[in-house]
């Protein structure tokens, strides 16, 4: 039988290995926040209050006590200067709202850079957990020119912050540029500051990552232990090494065995993610290989048709068709959902704002691959 051909990609980027600036570059974390206030003679408590107002969003001087009447006064005559630089760590370029309620966000970081955010229906965010992005997936647009420098934790708690000045956020999903694994120490202190200050569910907050060994090693034994999604794409280990060319070499089964292990430790089903595209992952042998990997394993298949850019080889398969593939795995025993990308009509796909802004609109694009519009396919539509 003959295997698709894999289109050879364009606009290529250069090689994926961080910029020397993002070598020297080291963006603020939550612990450099703890020790300026520790330094300054606050208290656990008072740590955990500040960061409680911080990424909830809510005023310094709220609640029933005033900040005079138990912060001690080094640490009252420090707050203006560290809420303001808390404040400017993301701040708000544009705003690109859709026509499914989600509203692209881009955003300035203190040094210049941009990264994007999504507000999702239903009181979700997507978040960025890099500047570019080192994996170098041929459909994707945020890698092109490689990893320019890591998002430290407090600028990613920053981002839900300035969310939730805007709507309500229940949800954060990682999957907003660069890939979480590759910036660990950041993702797992913003994800331990969100599910407890932050007051997010631990099941709210999605881990996604193409997969690495080190993600099952560190995911268990944090103190919030995250829902996790897996990039998957295809279940032909030749294939996937060509999708995502500088992803660990873990073959489908075994990535797949890593989640199940992982699923079961926490009880929270495994998100597999998979962008359709016409003609390269969208055959009947595909769905016959997740059918055969999947089938009682605790588990969820996301399917996100590829957004078509004009100018890069891949298309998205017809509607028709990917409706069709998501009934017949859910006939087959697989949960699996249809989705939407959200904000679609504003081609505000992942690194395609930053791309714009920075004078690079004609670059390819894959939006985001946050929780946006779901059609679930039942078995009463079968």
């Amino acid at each position: 039988m003959t295997q698709p051909t894999l289109p050879a990609p364009t606009n290529a980027g250069p090689d994926q290995s961080p910029a020397p600036s993002a070598v020297h570059c080291r963006p603020m974390r939550i612990e450099d926040i703890r020790r300026r206030l520790r330094d300054s003679g606050a208290k656990a408590c008072h740590e955990q209050r500040l960061l409680r107002q911080w990424s909830q969003a809510l005023p310094y001087e709220g609640g029933k006590r005033r900040p005079q009447d138990f912060l001690p006064q080094e640490v009252r005559a420090l707050l203006p200067t560290l809420t303001a630089e808390m404040k400017g760590l993301a701040t708000l370029r544009s705003v690109h709202p859709g026509d499914d309620g989600s509203e692209r966000l881009l955003i300035d970081l203190a040094d210049g850079q941009t990264v994007e955010s999504v507000l999702l229906p239903r009181d979700g965010l997507c978040v960025s957990t890099q500047v570019g992005c080192a994996v170098g997936c041929v459909f994707c647009m945020t890698g092109k020119d490689g990893l320019l420098r890591q998002v430290g934790s407090a600028e990613i708690v920053a981002q839900v912050a300035l969310a939730r000045t805007r709507r309500p956020v229940k949800k954060v999903v990682f999957m907003g540029m660069g890939e979480p694994a590759h910036n660990l120490d950041n993702v797992m202190e913003a994800i331990d500051v969100l599910g407890t200050a932050g007051a997010i569910g631990h099941k709210s907050l999605v881990f996604s990552t193409v997969g690495d060994p080190r993600v099952f090693e560190r995911l268990p034994q944090g103190p919030v232990k995250p829902a996790l999604a897996l990039s998957l794409h295809t279940t032909r280990a030749d294939l996937r090494a060509q999708l995502l060319p500088k992803a660990p070499r873990i073959t489908p089964d075994e990535l797949v065995e890593m989640g199940e292990q992982y699923a079961r430790a926490t009880g929270y089903p495994i998100q597999y993610q998979w962008t359709l595209l016409e003609g390269i992952n969208d055959s009947q042998e595909e769905l016959d290989g997740i059918v055969r990997l999947l089938t009682g394993k605790y588990a969820i298949m996301n399917m996100i048709p590829f957004n078509s850019v004009e100018g890069v080889p891949y298309q998205r398969p017809s509607w028709e068709h990917a409706a069709s593939l998501a009934r017949q795995l859910h006939q087959r025993g697989i949960l699996t959902k249809l989705r939407h990308s959200a904000g679609q009509d504003v081609d505000g796909g992942c690194g395609q704002l930053r791309a714009r802004a920075l004078g690079e609109s004609d670059a390819p694009s894959l939006p985001l691959q946050p929780q946006p519009q779901t059609i679930r396919i039942s078995r009463r539509n079968g």
